[in-house]
């Protein structure tokens, strides 16, 4: 089974054409899914768009596999699913950094396929007390500095 490895960007929320073109297929495509697979239901902001969550863009891109790669059924499509979900919820994707990402246990593994480790609590804690400290850095460097 040939996954083909799509990174999605780190951001909190997509829309609708942003999951048509990491999925490769077109809105109407999309709505059809979510009216068949109830795993797939992003939420509506108050204009009424549909927002997806990665893990919406996740369950949508694993729908497109099972779909077009493996020649699922829309029947056997939803079992597959549904089974893939409760085994543990583990749906492998790319982060933008072009590793692949298992998302639910945030583990990484180079993709040229090594070990998955997942990462702790302390591992996650000290990456983000990195980016504030770089985030800082880039701050300092960014004001411009007085001559006197």
């Amino acid at each position: 089974m040939g996954r083909s490895a799509v990174a999605i960007p780190e951001k909190l929320f997509f829309k609708i054409g942003e999951v048509c073109e990491l999925a490769g297929v077109q809105a109407h495509v999309l709505r059809y899914w979510e009216s068949e697979f109830t795993m797939l239901a992003p939420q509506k902001n108050r204009a009424g768009q549909r927002v997806y969550r990665k893990r919406d863009v996740e369950i949508a891109l694993r729908i497109k596999e099972l779909l077009y790669e493996d020649q699922y059924t829309i029947a056997g499509a939803k079992k597959r699913l549904a089974n893939d979900l409760r085994a543990g919820g583990k749906l492998k994707i790319v982060s933008s950094e072009d590793d692949v990402v298992d998302s639910e246990t945030n583990g990484s593994q180079a993709a040229s396929g090594g070990m998955t480790t997942p990462r702790t609590a302390e591992d996650r804690k000290s990456l983000r007390k990195v980016a504030r400290e770089l985030r800082e850095i880039l701050a300092l460097l960014d004001t411009p500095s007085k001559k006197h």
